[in-house]
C-alpha cells in the first residue's frame, strides 16, 4: 500500500485514506477500529458484488423519480458495473467483524462508488463531487440495503453454484441406481449381518436423499427473493418516495433475471432474519443427508482386502506417504468436512438469526459470510465428490456374492414357514460351529433340503410377497368397487 495519503472527513473529522484507494473516511475508521482477523474474515464477495447491483438500481430509480441528477446518477451506475465486474475488489477491505447491522460495508460501498464516480465525472477522489451519503445512498439506509444484499447475493450463489452441483450428484447416483439394480447384496442393521438388498436399492436411498435436499432448498428461495428495500432506518420508508420500492426491485430483477418482489411487511424483514434460517436449516438438513451419503460409500468401499470392501472407488492420488500402494477414499472425507463446517456454519446462524432486537437484528455479516460460505461449499463439494467419486463406484462382484453367502441372516425368510424361535436356533448353531445356513439347518431336521432349497430364493426376498388371491379377497373387492359406484351416484345426485 502506498504512503501517499489524502485527506477525508465524515461527521467526527478528518482522517487520512491511502491516496490510491476509493474507499474514505468511515472505511477508514473501521479499518482502524476493527483489525480482527485474517484475509479471510474479508466481507464476502458475494456481498461486495450484490451491493453493487443493489446501488445500480437504486440510481436508476431516483432517476426515475426525477430526484437524482442523471449525470450523477449515470456516473454511479458506471461505477457500480465495475464493482459488480470486480475490478474494484481491492478497495473492499473490510472484514465481517464490525457493526452488526453491516453499516460500514455499505458505507465502504457508498465511498468506493462516490469516489470512482467523481473520477468519472473528472473529480478527485475525496472532493465528493458525488457524494457517497447524497448521492449513492439516497433513498437508502445500512438497515434495508445490508438485508436486501443478503438476499440477492444468496439466491444467486443458491441458483449458480449450490443446486446446480446437488443436481449433478443426483444425476450421478440415478445413474449408479440404475446400473446396480440387478446386484444382490447384504445388507446391514445396527453394523451387523441383514437381510438381502440390492446395490441398486442402497443407493436409491442416497439418489432420494438428495432430490429431497434440492426440493428442500428449492422451497426456500421464494422466502429470499422477498427484498426489503425501501423501508430506511425502520421498515417505514423515512426519506423514499412511494413506488421507489417497486422500482428498485424491477431494477434489480432486471438486471439479475431472477423474479424477485418487494416483501410485503418490511418490518419483519428488517428486524429478523428468518429466511435466511430457513435457507440455512435446509443446508443443514442436505449437509446431514451428505455425511451419512459420503460415509456409507467410505465403509462400503473399506479394506480393499481387510474390509468390507464391496465397492471400489476411483484411485485419485496416493494416499499415504509411508504405506507404498494405499488409497484413501479422499473425496469422501472432503465431503464429510463440508458437512461439518455447514452444520457448524448453521449453529452460528441460529444464533445470529435470534439477535433481532426490536427493529433491526445486529448479527447480519457473519450471519452472511456463514451462510455464502455453506451455499458455495455445499454445492462445490458435491459437484467434485459426484465427479471425482460417484461417477467412478465399481461393485466388487466375487465380495458382495461371498457376503450374501455367508449372512445368517437369510433365515428370516424361513419365519413364514418354521417360525422365529425355530429360525434363531439355526442361525445361533450355523454362528456356533461355523456351519452354513443350510447346514445348520438340516443338521436340526426343522425342514428337508428341497424345502429349504424352494425358500431360500434371495431375490424374493427383495420386495413384498405377492398379495394371496382368494374367494373372500376378490369378494372383497368387488364389494367395495360396487361402494365406490354407489358413491359416485350420490355425488352426482
Amino acid at each position: 500500500m502506498s504512503k501517499e495519503f489524502r485527506i477525508e472527513s465524515d461527521s467526527l473529522g478528518e482522517i487520512k485514506v491511502p491516496k490510491e484507494k476509493y474507499w474514505g473516511a468511515q472505511t477508514q475508521r473501521a479499518i482502524q477500529n476493527f483489525q480482527i482477523g485474517l484475509v479471510r474474515d474479508r466481507m464476502p464477495i458475494e456481498i461486495i458484488r450484490g451491493f453493487g447491483i443493489l446501488k445500480k438500481a437504486c440510481a436508476q430509480a431516483n432517476m426515475d423519480l426525477g430526484i437524482l441528477d442523471k449525470k450523477i446518477g449515470n456516473a454511479i451506475i458506471q461505477a457500480c458495473d465495475e464493482v459488480v465486474d470486480g475490478k474494484l475488489d481491492d478497495h473492499f477491505p473490510l472484514k465481517i467483524w464490525q457493526t452488526g447491522s453491516g453499516t460500514a460495508s455499505n458505507m465502504n460501498t457508498n465511498e468506493v462508488i462516490s469516489n470512482r464516480a467523481t473520477e468519472i465525472l473528472g473529480g478527485e477522489k475525496g472532493s465528493k463531487m458525488v457524494h457517497p451519503n447524497n448521492h449513492v445512498n439516497m433513498s437508502q439506509s445500512s438497515n434495508d440495503t445490508f438485508p436486501t444484499v443478503q438476499h440477492i447475493s444468496s439466491v444467486l450463489l443458491l441458483e449458480s453454484v449450490c443446486l446446480p452441483g446437488l443436481e449433478v450428484l443426483y444425476g450421478e447416483l440415478l445413474k449408479k441406481t440404475n446400473e446396480f439394480k440387478e446386484i444382490v447384496k447384504i445388507g446391514r442393521t445396527h453394523f451387523q449381518d441383514a437381510v438381502p438388498i440390492t446395490l441398486g436399492q442402497e443407493f436409491s436411498a442416497f439418489t432420494q436423499q438428495i432430490k429431497k435436499s434440492i426440493e428442500r432448498i428449492q422451497k426456500v428461495i421464494p422466502d429470499l427473493k422477498e427484498l426489503c428495500i425501501g423501508g430506511t432506518a425502520v421498515g417505514t420508508g423515512l426519506n423514499t418516495f412511494e413506488g421507489f420500492d417497486e422500482m428498485v426491485v424491477n431494477e434489480i430483477s432486471k438486471y439479475t433475471q431472477k423474479d424477485f418482489v418487494v416483501v410485503e411487511n418490511k418490518f419483519e424483514a428488517l428486524s429478523t432474519c428468518d429466511a435466511l434460517v430457513q435457507c440455512s436449516g435446509s443446508l443443514n438438513s442436505a449437509a446431514v443427508s451428505l455425511m451419512k451419503i459420503a460415509n456409507d460409500i467410505r465403509m462400503l468401499a473399506s479394506g480393499p482386502r481387510c474390509g468390507i470392501g464391496e465397492l471400489t472407488l476411483p484411485a485419485n492420488e496416493p494416499g499415504s506417504s509411508i504405506m507404498p500402494g494405499k488409497v484413501n477414499p479422499t473425496q469422501n472425507e472432503m465431503l464429510t468436512m463440508v458437512s461439518a463446517q455447514v452444520i457448524g456454519n448453521h449453529n452460528t446462524i441460529t444464533v445470529c438469526g435470534s439477535f433481532g432486537q426490536f427493529q433491526l437484528n445486529v448479527m447480519r455479516p457473519v450471519l452472511s459470510s456463514s451462510l455464502l460460505h455453506s451455499i458455495r461449499i455445499i454445492g462445490e463439494g458435491c459437484k467434485s465428490f459426484a465427479l471425482k467419486c460417484v461417477k467412478g463406484i465399481e461393485p466388487n462382484y466375487e465380495k458382495i456374492q461371498k457376503n450374501v453367502n455367508n449372512s445368517l441372516m437369510l433365515v428370516t425368510a424361513l419365519n413364514p414357514y418354521i417360525g422365529y424361535d425355530n429360525g434363531a436356533k439355526i442361525a445361533k448353531k450355523g454362528f456356533k460351529e461355523g456351519l452354513s445356513l443350510k447346514e445348520a439347518a438340516l443338521s436340526l431336521n426343522l425342514l428337508t433340503e428341497e424345502q429349504y432349497d424352494k425358500w431360500m430364493d434371495v431375490k424374493k426376498m427383495l420386495k413384498p410377497k405377492p398379495r394371496v388371491k382368494n374367494e373372500k379377497n376378490e369378494k372383497n373387492e368387488k364389494n367395495e368397487k360396487e361402494n365406490e359406484k354407489e358413491n359416485e351416484k350420490e355425488n352426482e345426485k
